[in-house]
C-alpha cells in the first residue's frame, strides 16, 4: 500500500500546475489513449516472450496509465483512484457470488457462463436508464482491435441464437466471400473491394470462432512466423552476396520453401 500511495503522490506532483512536468501537465483523457494501448500491447509482448523482468516493468507502465487517468479525473472532480479501485472490487464481488455469496459453481465453464449472464443483466439494467433498445451487442468497445471486436460481436450474436448449426456453412461462406472479392477486384472500385475484403476477414474470424481459436492470437502467430522466415531468407541471400530486389520471384520462392522445410524440421525434432 505504501508503494501505491507513493505512486499516487508522484503522479500528483507530475501534474502540479506550478512545479510539475510540462508534458504531463498538457495531457488529457484523449491524448493518453494511444499510450495506454501501446502499454497494453507491450505487456502482451513481454508475456509472449516470457520475459518476466520486462513484464514487471511493463505492468508498472500500464498501472501508471490508470493512475494518470485517475489524477486527471480527480482534478476535474469526476472521481479518483480510490473510486476506481472500489468500483472494480465491487464488480468482482458481484460477479463471483460462488466465492463471496455462497453460490455453487464447480467448473471454469460454469463460471464463464455465470460471468456472461451477470454482464448481460448489468447491460440490461444500464439500458433501462437510457432511451435506447438494449442489444446483445451493447458494451463492446469500438476501439478494440478489429479482429478482437469482430470475434466478440460474433460470440454475442451466437449466444442470442444468430448462428449456424455446424461449421460447413462457415467454410461455404468463406468461399463465397473469396468469389465476391475476386469479382469486386475486377471492377477496380476501391470501396467495393474494401467492403468485400472486410467481409472475407469477418468470415475468417467467424471460422476461428467455430474452431475455438482466438483470431487475434492466430494472426499474431502467423505474423511472427512470417517474420522469422523472412529474416532467414534475408540471411541466406546475404550469405550468398545476393540482392533480393535483383532476384526473380521463383528464386526467392525456392529459398522461402527451403527455409520453411528447415523450420518445420526443427519443430518436428522438438
Amino acid at each position: 500500500m505504501m508503494s501505491m500511495k507513493r505512486l499516487l503522490e508522484v503522479m500528483q506532483q507530475l501534474r502540479d500546475p506550478d512545479h510539475g512536468c510540462p508534458w504531463d501537465q498538457q495531457q488529457d483523457f484523449a491524448s493518453l489513449v494511444p499510450y495506454t494501448i501501446e502499454e497494453a500491447y507491450e505487456v502482451a509482448d513481454a508475456i509472449a516472450q516470457q520475459d518476466f523482468q520486462e513484464l514487471r516493468d511493463e505492468l508498472g507502465d500500464l498501472l501508471f496509465q490508470v493512475v494518470f487517468y485517475a489524477q486527471i479525473a480527480r482534478e476535474q472532480q469526476l472521481f479518483d483512484f480510490n473510486d476506481v479501485a472500489a468500483a472494480i472490487a465491487d464488480k468482482l464481488i458481484r460477479r463471483h457470488p460462488h466465492v463471496f455469496a455462497g453460490e455453487r459453481i464447480d467448473t471454469a465453464e460454469q463460471q464463464t457462463q455465470a460471468w456472461e449472464e451477470h454482464k448481460r443483466r448489468e447491460r440490461a439494467h444500464k439500458a433501462t436508464a437510457e432511451p435506447v433498445t438494449p442489444s446483445e451487442l451493447d458494451g463492446i468497445a469500438k476501439a478494440l482491435p478489429a479482429l478482437v471486436r469482430a470475434q466478440k460481436l460474433q460470440r454475442r450474436a451466437a449466444r442470442a441464437g444468430f448462428d449456424w448449426d455446424s461449421i460447413e456453412p462457415v467454410y461455404a461462406k468463406l468461399n463465397e466471400e473469396v468469389d465476391e472479392l475476386r469479382a469486386a477486384a475486377q471492377s477496380a472500385h476501391k470501396d467495393s473491394i474494401e467492403d468485400e475484403l472486410g467481409d472475407l476477414l469477418f468470415a475468417g474470424v467467424n471460422l476461428a470462432r467455430f474452431l475455438d481459436i482466438d483470431a487475434e492470437q492466430a494472426l499474431r502467430r502467423a505474423t511472427a512466423k512470417f517474420e522469422r522466415r523472412f529474416r532467414d531468407v534475408e540471411k541466406r541471400v546475404a550469405a550468398e552476396a545476393g540482392d533480393m530486389q535483383a532476384m526473380s520471384v521463383n528464386e526467392l520462392d525456392d529459398i522461402w520453401e527451403a527455409v520453411k522445410r528447415e523450420h518445420q524440421q526443427a519443430l518436428d525434432e522438438d
